[in-house]
């Protein structure tokens, strides 16, 4: 019951608690009294809880909160886009290093015409969701600027 309210949570807790208790019932499966499995259930708890949910947490953390490259979507944060078709709040596509992308403007009261330069400002599953870019320069789309 732990490891499913665990899945309202999202702290990590409850599941490392629900290590403690599984390995508890495994002591008591074992025939352990009931004294040992309590110390079996802290013993377990503590050591995840200390030792293996810190770990856990440090890989979780984005590439900006560990001071390290980012990859993947995290990577495209900040990058220059060059606008295809016209970007919305609704609906646009832009050119993100060379890639097509379904794209929305960050601010609804924003459009963005066709050549314009845009900046992603973060990526919400497949949509770019883009802002003005202040910088004409430093392109990483992979056009040439005229």
């Amino acid at each position: 019951m732990l490891a499913v309210a665990e899945m309202f949570t999202a702290t990590l807790f409850l599941l490392m608690i629900s290590v403690g208790a599984l390995a508890a019932g495994a002591a008591a499966a074992l025939g352990a009294p009931a004294i040992v499995q309590a110390i079996v259930f802290a013993a377990v708890s503590g050591l995840t809880v200390f030792a293996v949910r810190p770990i856990i947490q440090r890989h979780r953390l984005s590439a900006s909160e560990t001071h390290t490259a980012p990859i993947g979507l995290e990577a495209m944060e900040g990058s220059s886009a060059l606008v295809l078709e016209q970007v919305d709040a609704e609906q646009g596509v832009v050119k993100i290093d060379g890639e097509t992308w379904r794209a929305r403007s960050y601010d609804s009261l924003q459009v963005f015409a066709p050549g314009e330069r845009v900046r992603v400002i973060e990526v919400k599953g497949a949509t770019a969701m883009v802002w003005r870019d202040e910088v004409p320069h430093g392109d990483n789309t992979g056009e040439k600027v005229n």
